[in-house]
């Protein structure tokens, strides 16, 4: 655990706390560069924060102080488990903060997943909630903005049941449409045809296991990505499948998807209903579902928020001021903003 020691408090706006930071604290991950993460806490929560050595001195309103010392001490403990610390980090848990919605170390990593690259811990309270659903469901539906972790932790989720041979395969499947543009014949073979639709799959399970292990389960048939026109007429059993972008699936297309689904089986349903691609004569089939399934027994849908994203700070601003401009609804209306 860490120390904390408190120092006489001088008054109500100028209370003092020294934290003493036990061994095994990355001191350069913890305060970032330059003092970077330092300097967040500093005008997030309007204190003071200086640090010598191991100890760290914080001066403020006493409430203001206790908040940073929290957030301090999880910060550091996130350290100790070799997780590289980044402002994004920072910045998401002190909005946390505000929101009196502490994203405590403990809390998030009781959901972390073992890929073969190494642990994978949830960066949200929304990632949380998706991992658990995915945990007790077999049929979870995740909607919410781009760069929120759908895909990539449904990924991860998929990798580990698969080295625990809780299933014999992956299947991941996309619809073979264009985002907005139309790209006309596409020389080569069936695999070249298809390939650039699903290279965003491929992105994602490159970074959670070697290239080499990854290709050669691939050619073994473990992991298998095709388009989604190419499920019609299979029962996946003993399989972990994830539709990814199913806001681009028709209607027809995502019952024929849903109903694919055998025995000892699990499935994962990722999109934006924000950014609907389909001619405006299709329905999509992930907003229609979002109606016709939302109460059935065994399905869980979790849905993000402009906040959840956990790409680069301005990918959440972009789609904070593209949803204000009233753009941001595509054809697809906008996006629900709470779990269920």
């Amino acid at each position: 655990m860490l120390k904390c020691v408190n120092v006489s408090p001088l008054d109500q706006n100028a209370y003092v706390k020294k934290v003493s930071l036990r061994e095994g604290v990355d001191l350069s991950n913890l305060f970032g560069p330059r003092d970077l993460h330092l300097r967040l806490i500093e005008d997030g929560l309007h204190v003071r924060v200086s640090a010598r050595g191991n100890e760290v001195t914080l001066e403020g309103p006493s409430e203001a102080v206790g908040q940073a010392e929290g957030l301090l001490c999880e910060l550091a403990e996130r350290t100790i488990g070799r997780r590289q610390i980044q402002s994004e980090d920072v910045t998401r848990a002190l909005k946390a903060a505000e929101a009196n919605q502490p994203e405590t170390s403990a809390s998030l990593e009781t959901a972390h997943i073992l890929t073969p690259k190494g642990w994978v811990v949830p960066k949200t309270p929304s990632q949380q909630i998706y991992l658990e659903a995915i945990r007790q469901h077999d049929l979870v539906i995740g909607i919410g903005p781009a760069g929120t972790g759908k895909t990539y932790m449904a990924m991860a989720m998929a990798l580990a049941a698969l080295t625990k041979k809780e299933v014999q395969r992956i299947v991941l499947a996309r619809p073979a449409v264009e985002a907005g543009e139309r790209l006309g014949f596409l020389p080569g073979d069936m695999f070249a045809k298809v390939h650039p639709y699903l290279r965003p799959l491929y992105d994602a399970l490159y970074a959670m296991m070697d290239m080499d292990r990854a290709n050669r389960l691939i050619e073994r048939g473990d992991i298998e990505m095709a388009p989604l026109a190419f499920m019609r007429g299979r029962t996946l059993n003993d399989a972990f499948v994830i539709l990814d972008e199913a806001q681009n699936a028709t209607a027809e297309q995502m019952k024929m998807f849903l109903t694919r689904l055998g025995f000892n089986s699990k499935a994962v349903v990722t999109g934006d209903i924000t950014q609907v691609d389909l001619p405006p004569d299709r329905q999509s089939g992930l907003i229609q579902i979002s109606e016709i399934l939302r109460h059935v027994d065994g399905i869980k849908f979790v849905y993000f928020q402009d906040s959840d994203v956990v790409r680069h700070r301005l990918v959440q601003e972009i789609i904070k001021a593209y949803n204000q401009h009233g753009n941001g609804t595509g054809k697809g209306g906008a996006s629900a903003a709470t779990d269920e």
